[in-house]
Protein backbone atom coordinates (compact mmCIF):
# COMPACT_ATOMS: atom_id res chain seq x y z
CA UNK A 1 0.00 0.00 0.00
CA UNK A 2 1.09 3.57 -0.65
CA UNK A 3 -0.94 6.38 0.85
CA UNK A 4 1.22 8.87 -1.05
CA UNK A 5 0.12 7.29 -4.33
CA UNK A 6 -3.50 7.65 -3.21
CA UNK A 7 -3.04 11.36 -2.50
CA UNK A 8 -1.28 11.86 -5.85
CA UNK A 9 -4.18 10.11 -7.58
CA UNK A 10 -6.75 12.33 -5.89
CA UNK A 11 -4.73 15.42 -6.83
CA UNK A 12 -4.46 14.32 -10.46
CA UNK A 13 -8.20 13.64 -10.55
CA UNK A 14 -9.01 17.12 -9.26
CA UNK A 15 -6.60 18.65 -11.80
CA UNK A 16 -8.18 16.74 -14.69
CA UNK A 17 -11.67 17.76 -13.60
CA UNK A 18 -10.64 21.42 -13.40
CA UNK A 19 -9.27 21.06 -16.94
CA UNK A 20 -12.79 19.92 -17.98
CA UNK A 21 -11.74 16.35 -18.81
CA UNK A 22 -14.93 14.20 -18.84
CA UNK A 23 -15.52 12.73 -15.39
CA UNK A 24 -15.62 9.11 -16.58
CA UNK A 25 -12.37 9.39 -18.51
CA UNK A 26 -10.63 11.15 -15.62
CA UNK A 27 -11.74 8.48 -13.13
CA UNK A 28 -10.72 5.56 -15.36
CA UNK A 29 -7.36 7.07 -16.33
CA UNK A 30 -6.35 7.95 -12.75
CA UNK A 31 -7.53 4.60 -11.40
CA UNK A 32 -5.75 2.57 -14.07
CA UNK A 33 -2.53 4.55 -13.71
CA UNK A 34 -2.68 4.32 -9.93
CA UNK A 35 -3.20 0.54 -9.90
CA UNK A 36 -0.33 0.13 -12.40
CA UNK A 37 1.99 2.05 -10.08
CA UNK A 38 0.85 0.02 -7.06
CA UNK A 39 0.67 -3.59 -8.29
CA UNK A 40 1.68 -3.63 -11.94
CA UNK A 41 0.19 -3.64 -15.42
CA UNK A 42 -1.41 -7.09 -15.42
CA UNK A 43 -3.64 -6.56 -12.33
CA UNK A 44 -4.57 -3.09 -13.62
CA UNK A 45 -5.66 -4.57 -16.96
CA UNK A 46 -7.61 -7.22 -15.04
CA UNK A 47 -9.50 -4.52 -13.10
CA UNK A 48 -10.12 -2.55 -16.31
CA UNK A 49 -11.44 -5.74 -17.94
CA UNK A 50 -13.65 -6.99 -15.13
CA UNK A 51 -15.06 -3.86 -13.47
CA UNK A 52 -17.49 -2.76 -16.22
CA UNK A 53 -19.26 -6.13 -16.24
CA UNK A 54 -19.10 -6.62 -12.46
CA UNK A 55 -20.73 -3.24 -11.90
CA UNK A 56 -23.25 -2.96 -14.73
CA UNK A 57 -24.48 -6.55 -14.27
CA UNK A 58 -26.03 -5.50 -10.94
CA UNK A 59 -29.75 -6.35 -10.89
CA UNK A 60 -30.48 -3.23 -8.82
CA UNK A 61 -29.09 -0.95 -11.54
CA UNK A 62 -31.73 -2.13 -14.00
CA UNK A 63 -34.02 0.36 -12.25
CA UNK A 64 -32.05 3.23 -13.84
CA UNK A 65 -33.03 2.68 -17.50
CA UNK A 66 -36.57 1.70 -16.45
CA UNK A 67 -37.19 4.91 -14.51
CA UNK A 68 -35.52 6.94 -17.27
CA UNK A 69 -37.82 5.33 -19.85
CA UNK A 70 -40.80 6.08 -17.63
CA UNK A 71 -39.87 9.76 -17.43
CA UNK A 72 -39.01 10.21 -21.11
CA UNK A 73 -42.22 8.54 -22.31
CA UNK A 74 -44.31 10.61 -19.88
CA UNK A 75 -42.59 13.79 -21.09
CA UNK A 76 -42.71 13.14 -24.84
CA UNK A 77 -46.28 11.82 -24.66
CA UNK A 78 -47.37 15.02 -22.94
CA UNK A 79 -48.61 13.34 -19.76
CA UNK A 80 -46.83 15.91 -17.59
CA UNK A 81 -48.02 18.99 -19.47
CA UNK A 82 -51.13 19.49 -17.34
CA UNK A 83 -49.38 19.58 -13.96
CA UNK A 84 -48.93 23.36 -13.97
CA UNK A 85 -52.52 24.00 -15.05
CA UNK A 86 -53.86 21.66 -12.38
CA UNK A 87 -51.74 23.31 -9.68
CA UNK A 88 -53.03 26.72 -10.75
CA UNK A 89 -56.61 25.63 -10.13
CA UNK A 90 -55.87 25.20 -6.43
CA UNK A 91 -53.08 27.69 -5.77
CA UNK A 92 -53.21 30.67 -8.11
CA UNK A 93 -55.33 32.82 -5.76
CA UNK A 94 -52.57 32.68 -3.13
CA UNK A 95 -50.06 35.57 -3.06
CA UNK A 96 -47.51 34.59 -5.70
CA UNK A 97 -49.84 31.77 -6.70
CA UNK A 98 -48.41 31.20 -10.17
CA UNK A 99 -44.89 30.75 -8.84
CA UNK A 100 -46.15 28.49 -6.04
CA UNK A 101 -48.07 26.48 -8.65
CA UNK A 102 -44.87 26.03 -10.63
CA UNK A 103 -43.07 24.70 -7.53
CA UNK A 104 -45.75 22.08 -6.91
CA UNK A 105 -45.88 21.24 -10.61
CA UNK A 106 -42.11 20.64 -10.44
CA UNK A 107 -42.72 18.32 -7.49
CA UNK A 108 -45.29 16.37 -9.49
CA UNK A 109 -43.01 16.18 -12.51
CA UNK A 110 -40.22 14.96 -10.24
CA UNK A 111 -42.32 11.93 -9.33
CA UNK A 112 -42.07 10.62 -12.89
CA UNK A 113 -38.77 11.99 -14.19
CA UNK A 114 -36.06 11.78 -11.52
CA UNK A 115 -34.13 14.50 -13.37
CA UNK A 116 -33.57 18.12 -12.36
CA UNK A 117 -32.71 19.17 -15.90
CA UNK A 118 -35.82 17.61 -17.43
CA UNK A 119 -37.97 19.13 -14.71
CA UNK A 120 -36.54 22.63 -15.20
CA UNK A 121 -36.79 22.44 -19.00
CA UNK A 122 -40.38 21.18 -19.04
CA UNK A 123 -41.74 23.62 -16.46
CA UNK A 124 -39.68 26.52 -17.81
CA UNK A 125 -41.33 26.30 -21.23
CA UNK A 126 -44.80 26.25 -19.69
CA UNK A 127 -44.67 28.50 -16.63
CA UNK A 128 -42.20 31.33 -17.32
CA UNK A 129 -44.13 32.95 -20.22
CA UNK A 130 -47.34 32.92 -18.17
CA UNK A 131 -45.65 34.39 -15.09
CA UNK A 132 -43.98 37.16 -17.10
CA UNK A 133 -47.30 37.95 -18.76
CA UNK A 134 -48.93 38.14 -15.32
CA UNK A 135 -46.42 40.78 -14.19
CA UNK A 136 -43.72 38.73 -12.47
CA UNK A 137 -40.21 40.10 -12.71
CA UNK A 138 -38.49 37.78 -15.25
CA UNK A 139 -35.52 37.08 -12.96
CA UNK A 140 -37.68 35.74 -10.11
CA UNK A 141 -39.94 33.82 -12.50
CA UNK A 142 -36.93 32.08 -14.04
CA UNK A 143 -35.22 31.67 -10.66
CA UNK A 144 -38.21 29.94 -9.13
CA UNK A 145 -38.32 27.37 -11.96
CA UNK A 146 -34.54 26.79 -11.85
CA UNK A 147 -34.79 26.17 -8.10
CA UNK A 148 -37.98 24.14 -8.43
CA UNK A 149 -36.23 21.89 -10.91
CA UNK A 150 -33.83 20.73 -8.20
CA UNK A 151 -36.74 18.92 -6.55
CA UNK A 152 -36.51 16.52 -9.51
CA UNK A 153 -33.66 14.58 -7.89
CA UNK A 154 -35.09 14.65 -4.36
CA UNK A 155 -38.52 13.13 -4.91
CA UNK A 156 -38.36 9.54 -6.22
CA UNK A 157 -37.66 8.07 -8.67
CA UNK A 158 -34.27 9.75 -8.29
CA UNK A 159 -31.44 8.41 -10.43
CA UNK A 160 -28.93 9.91 -8.01
CA UNK A 161 -30.53 8.01 -5.13
CA UNK A 162 -30.47 4.73 -7.05
CA UNK A 163 -26.76 5.12 -7.80
CA UNK A 164 -26.10 6.14 -4.20
CA UNK A 165 -27.95 3.09 -2.90
CA UNK A 166 -25.87 0.79 -5.11
CA UNK A 167 -22.54 2.33 -4.06
CA UNK A 168 -23.44 2.61 -0.38
CA UNK A 169 -25.02 -0.86 -0.36
CA UNK A 170 -28.05 0.48 1.46
CA UNK A 171 -31.80 0.29 0.88
CA UNK A 172 -32.83 2.35 -2.16
CA UNK A 173 -36.44 2.28 -0.99
CA UNK A 174 -35.50 3.83 2.36
CA UNK A 175 -33.43 6.53 0.65
CA UNK A 176 -36.42 7.17 -1.63
CA UNK A 177 -38.75 7.63 1.34
CA UNK A 178 -36.30 9.96 3.09
CA UNK A 179 -36.02 11.92 -0.16
CA UNK A 180 -39.79 12.47 -0.23
CA UNK A 181 -39.60 14.21 3.14
CA UNK A 182 -36.73 16.50 2.16
CA UNK A 183 -38.27 17.13 -1.27
CA UNK A 184 -41.51 18.31 0.31
CA UNK A 185 -39.67 20.41 2.90
CA UNK A 186 -37.70 22.01 0.05
CA UNK A 187 -40.92 22.74 -1.88
CA UNK A 188 -42.51 24.31 1.20
CA UNK A 189 -39.41 26.44 1.85
CA UNK A 190 -39.49 27.72 -1.74
CA UNK A 191 -43.18 28.55 -1.39
CA UNK A 192 -42.42 30.44 1.82
CA UNK A 193 -39.80 32.50 -0.06
CA UNK A 194 -42.34 33.32 -2.76
CA UNK A 195 -44.99 34.33 -0.22
CA UNK A 196 -42.56 36.63 1.62
CA UNK A 197 -41.40 38.33 -1.60
CA UNK A 198 -44.99 38.68 -2.78
CA UNK A 199 -45.97 40.45 0.45
CA UNK A 200 -42.87 42.63 0.73
CA UNK A 201 -42.24 43.33 -2.96
CA UNK A 202 -45.50 43.28 -4.97
CA UNK A 203 -43.57 44.92 -7.81
CA UNK A 204 -41.49 41.72 -8.13
CA UNK A 205 -44.23 39.12 -7.56
CA UNK A 206 -47.85 40.25 -8.05
CA UNK A 207 -49.95 39.37 -5.00
CA UNK A 208 -52.70 37.41 -6.77
CA UNK A 209 -53.76 36.17 -10.18
CA UNK A 210 -57.27 35.88 -11.55
CA UNK A 211 -59.12 32.64 -10.87
CA UNK A 212 -59.66 30.05 -13.57
CA UNK A 213 -63.19 29.71 -14.94
CA UNK A 214 -65.00 26.53 -13.89
CA UNK A 215 -64.75 24.85 -17.30
CA UNK A 216 -61.00 25.43 -17.60
CA UNK A 217 -60.47 24.27 -14.04
CA UNK A 218 -62.39 21.04 -14.68
CA UNK A 219 -60.42 20.39 -17.88
CA UNK A 220 -57.11 20.98 -16.08
CA UNK A 221 -57.97 18.50 -13.33
CA UNK A 222 -59.13 15.84 -15.81
CA UNK A 223 -55.95 16.31 -17.87
CA UNK A 224 -53.72 15.51 -14.91
CA UNK A 225 -55.54 12.36 -13.81
CA UNK A 226 -53.43 9.96 -15.96
CA UNK A 227 -50.16 11.14 -14.44
CA UNK A 228 -51.63 10.97 -10.92
CA UNK A 229 -52.74 7.40 -11.63
CA UNK A 230 -49.18 6.55 -12.73
CA UNK A 231 -47.66 8.06 -9.56
CA UNK A 232 -50.17 6.18 -7.40
CA UNK A 233 -49.41 2.92 -9.23
CA UNK A 234 -45.64 3.14 -8.86
CA UNK A 235 -45.24 4.62 -5.41
CA UNK A 236 -48.33 3.11 -3.86
CA UNK A 237 -47.01 -0.33 -4.80
CA UNK A 238 -43.43 0.55 -3.80
CA UNK A 239 -44.24 1.85 -0.34
CA UNK A 240 -46.85 -0.85 0.28
CA UNK A 241 -44.01 -3.29 -0.49
CA UNK A 242 -45.87 -4.97 -3.35
CA UNK A 243 -42.62 -4.68 -5.33
CA UNK A 244 -39.05 -3.50 -4.82
CA UNK A 245 -37.50 -0.26 -6.06
CA UNK A 246 -35.99 -2.17 -8.98
CA UNK A 247 -39.31 -3.74 -9.92
CA UNK A 248 -41.02 -0.36 -9.50
CA UNK A 249 -38.98 0.96 -12.43
CA UNK A 250 -40.30 -1.77 -14.72
CA UNK A 251 -43.86 -1.29 -13.46
CA UNK A 252 -43.58 2.47 -14.02
CA UNK A 253 -42.20 2.12 -17.54
CA UNK A 254 -44.91 -0.36 -18.53
CA UNK A 255 -47.59 1.74 -16.84
CA UNK A 256 -46.47 4.86 -18.70
CA UNK A 257 -46.61 3.04 -22.05
CA UNK A 258 -50.10 1.69 -21.31
CA UNK A 259 -51.49 5.02 -20.09
CA UNK A 260 -49.97 6.85 -23.08
CA UNK A 261 -51.52 4.29 -25.46
CA UNK A 262 -54.94 4.41 -23.80
CA UNK A 263 -55.01 8.22 -23.94
CA UNK A 264 -53.96 8.18 -27.61
CA UNK A 265 -50.64 9.91 -27.03
CA UNK A 266 -48.31 7.02 -27.86
CA UNK A 267 -46.88 6.95 -31.37
CA UNK A 268 -43.71 5.91 -33.18
CA UNK A 269 -42.03 9.27 -32.63
CA UNK A 270 -42.65 9.18 -28.87
CA UNK A 271 -41.29 5.63 -28.62
CA UNK A 272 -38.19 6.24 -30.74
CA UNK A 273 -37.23 9.50 -28.99
CA UNK A 274 -37.83 8.00 -25.54
CA UNK A 275 -35.77 4.87 -26.29
CA UNK A 276 -32.90 6.88 -27.79
CA UNK A 277 -32.72 9.28 -24.83
CA UNK A 278 -32.98 6.39 -22.37
CA UNK A 279 -30.09 4.51 -23.98
CA UNK A 280 -27.80 7.54 -24.28
CA UNK A 281 -28.49 8.78 -20.75
CA UNK A 282 -28.06 5.30 -19.26
CA UNK A 283 -24.77 4.85 -21.11
CA UNK A 284 -23.38 8.18 -19.89
CA UNK A 285 -24.39 7.44 -16.29
CA UNK A 286 -23.02 3.92 -16.27
CA UNK A 287 -19.61 4.80 -17.68
CA UNK A 288 -19.17 7.37 -14.90
CA UNK A 289 -20.27 4.76 -12.36
CA UNK A 290 -17.78 2.23 -13.76
CA UNK A 291 -15.00 4.81 -13.41
CA UNK A 292 -16.06 5.50 -9.82
CA UNK A 293 -16.02 1.77 -9.05
CA UNK A 294 -12.45 1.55 -10.35
CA UNK A 295 -11.49 4.61 -8.32
CA UNK A 296 -12.87 2.92 -5.18
CA UNK A 297 -10.61 -0.09 -5.83
CA UNK A 298 -7.61 2.16 -6.37
CA UNK A 299 -8.20 4.02 -3.08
CA UNK A 300 -8.56 0.68 -1.28
CA UNK A 301 -5.29 -0.64 -2.71
CA UNK A 302 -3.44 2.57 -1.85
CA UNK A 303 -4.68 2.52 1.74
CA UNK A 304 -5.93 6.10 1.50
CA UNK A 305 -9.43 5.23 2.74
CA UNK A 306 -8.02 3.58 5.86
CA UNK A 307 -5.64 6.50 6.38
CA UNK A 308 -8.48 9.03 6.24
CA UNK A 309 -10.56 6.94 8.67
CA UNK A 310 -7.64 6.82 11.09
CA UNK A 311 -7.05 10.55 10.73
CA UNK A 312 -10.71 11.39 11.42
CA UNK A 313 -10.70 9.14 14.47
CA UNK A 314 -7.44 10.62 15.72
CA UNK A 315 -8.52 14.20 15.10
CA UNK A 316 -11.62 13.53 17.20
CA UNK A 317 -13.79 15.63 14.89
CA UNK A 318 -17.22 16.38 16.26
CA UNK A 319 -20.41 15.73 14.35
CA UNK A 320 -20.84 19.38 13.35
CA UNK A 321 -17.22 19.71 12.26
CA UNK A 322 -17.45 16.59 10.10
CA UNK A 323 -20.71 17.76 8.53
CA UNK A 324 -19.23 21.20 7.85
CA UNK A 325 -16.44 19.53 5.86
CA UNK A 326 -18.97 17.46 3.92
CA UNK A 327 -21.14 20.50 3.12
CA UNK A 328 -18.20 22.64 2.01
CA UNK A 329 -16.81 19.87 -0.22
CA UNK A 330 -20.11 19.27 -2.00
CA UNK A 331 -20.95 22.97 -2.37
CA UNK A 332 -17.49 23.56 -3.85
CA UNK A 333 -17.78 20.62 -6.27
CA UNK A 334 -21.23 21.79 -7.27
CA UNK A 335 -19.78 25.00 -8.67
CA UNK A 336 -18.04 23.17 -11.52
CA UNK A 337 -19.20 19.52 -11.64
CA UNK A 338 -22.46 17.83 -12.57
CA UNK A 339 -24.13 15.91 -9.69
CA UNK A 340 -23.51 12.30 -10.74
CA UNK A 341 -19.79 12.86 -11.19
CA UNK A 342 -19.47 14.85 -7.97
CA UNK A 343 -21.24 12.16 -5.97
CA UNK A 344 -19.39 9.18 -7.39
CA UNK A 345 -15.99 10.87 -7.06
CA UNK A 346 -16.52 11.57 -3.35
CA UNK A 347 -18.39 8.50 -2.08
CA UNK A 348 -15.27 6.26 -2.02
CA UNK A 349 -13.74 8.75 0.43
CA UNK A 350 -16.76 9.71 2.53
CA UNK A 351 -18.61 6.41 2.93
CA UNK A 352 -15.91 4.65 5.02
CA UNK A 353 -15.71 7.73 7.26
CA UNK A 354 -19.48 7.79 7.77
CA UNK A 355 -19.55 4.07 8.56
CA UNK A 356 -16.75 4.44 11.11
CA UNK A 357 -18.73 7.23 12.81
CA UNK A 358 -21.91 5.08 12.93
CA UNK A 359 -23.93 7.65 10.97
CA UNK A 360 -26.96 6.51 8.98
CA UNK A 361 -26.14 5.93 5.32
CA UNK A 362 -29.82 6.43 4.43
CA UNK A 363 -29.81 9.90 5.99
CA UNK A 364 -26.44 10.71 4.44
CA UNK A 365 -27.72 9.74 0.99
CA UNK A 366 -30.61 12.19 1.28
CA UNK A 367 -28.24 14.92 2.51
CA UNK A 368 -25.77 14.31 -0.32
CA UNK A 369 -28.47 14.50 -3.00
CA UNK A 370 -29.77 17.75 -1.48
CA UNK A 371 -26.27 19.27 -1.47
CA UNK A 372 -25.64 18.15 -5.06
CA UNK A 373 -28.88 19.73 -6.21
CA UNK A 374 -27.87 23.06 -4.68
CA UNK A 375 -24.95 22.92 -7.10
CA UNK A 376 -27.45 22.86 -9.97
CA UNK A 377 -28.28 26.53 -9.31
CA UNK A 378 -24.96 27.92 -8.06
CA UNK A 379 -22.59 29.87 -10.34
CA UNK A 380 -20.61 29.52 -12.48
CA UNK A 381 -21.87 26.14 -13.75
CA UNK A 382 -25.43 25.93 -12.44
CA UNK A 383 -26.83 23.54 -15.04
CA UNK A 384 -30.48 24.30 -14.27
CA UNK A 385 -29.78 27.99 -14.84
CA UNK A 386 -28.42 27.33 -18.32
CA UNK A 387 -31.35 25.06 -19.12
CA UNK A 388 -33.75 27.86 -18.17
CA UNK A 389 -31.71 30.33 -20.23
CA UNK A 390 -32.07 28.01 -23.21
CA UNK A 391 -35.87 27.71 -22.96
CA UNK A 392 -36.58 31.33 -21.91
CA UNK A 393 -33.80 33.37 -23.53
CA UNK A 394 -36.28 35.90 -24.87
CA UNK A 395 -37.34 36.86 -21.34
CA UNK A 396 -34.20 36.78 -19.19
CA UNK A 397 -30.39 36.71 -19.24
CA UNK A 398 -28.11 34.24 -17.45
CA UNK A 399 -27.07 36.87 -14.90
CA UNK A 400 -30.70 37.69 -14.12
CA UNK A 401 -31.49 34.00 -13.52
CA UNK A 402 -28.56 33.65 -11.12
CA UNK A 403 -29.84 36.75 -9.30
CA UNK A 404 -33.33 35.25 -9.18
CA UNK A 405 -32.18 32.01 -7.52
CA UNK A 406 -30.43 33.76 -4.60
CA UNK A 407 -33.49 33.76 -2.27
CA UNK A 408 -34.05 30.08 -3.01
CA UNK A 409 -30.38 29.28 -2.32
CA UNK A 410 -30.80 30.83 1.13
CA UNK A 411 -33.83 28.61 1.70
CA UNK A 412 -31.78 25.60 0.59
CA UNK A 413 -29.09 26.36 3.17
CA UNK A 414 -31.76 26.48 5.88
CA UNK A 415 -33.08 23.06 4.75
CA UNK A 416 -29.53 21.64 4.82
CA UNK A 417 -29.00 23.01 8.34
CA UNK A 418 -32.27 21.44 9.51
CA UNK A 419 -31.35 18.12 7.87
CA UNK A 420 -28.05 18.05 9.75
CA UNK A 421 -29.58 19.25 13.03
CA UNK A 422 -32.50 16.78 12.97
CA UNK A 423 -31.48 13.58 11.15
CA UNK A 424 -34.26 11.72 12.96
CA UNK A 425 -36.84 13.75 11.00
CA UNK A 426 -35.43 12.39 7.74
CA UNK A 427 -35.31 8.83 9.11
CA UNK A 428 -38.82 8.86 10.57
CA UNK A 429 -40.61 7.85 7.36
CA UNK A 430 -38.01 5.21 6.34
CA UNK A 431 -38.30 3.83 9.85
CA UNK A 432 -41.98 3.07 9.22
CA UNK A 433 -41.11 0.60 6.46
Amino acid sequence: MSVETGFIGVGLLIALLLLRVPVAMALIAVSFGGVVSLVGVKPAVGILYSTPYDFVASWTLSAVPMFLLMGFVAFHAGLTGGLFDAAKVVLRRLPGGLAISSIFACSGFAAVSGSSLACAAAMGRIAIPEMVQAGYRPSIAAGSIAAGGTIGALIPPSILMILYGVFAETSITEVFVGGIFIGLVTAVSYCAVILVISVLRPDVIPPRAAAEDAQSARAAVLNVLPILALILLVFGGLFAEFFSATEAGAVGALGTLIISAVTGRLNRDVISRSLLETVTTTGSLFIIAVGASMFTRFLGLSGLSSFINSWVAGADLGYIQLMLIVVLVYLALGTFMEPVGAMLVTLPVFLPVLQSQDLSLVWFGVLVVKLLEIGMITPPVGLNVFVIKNVAHQYVSTGQIFAGVIPFLLADLVVVALTIAFPAAVLWLPGLL
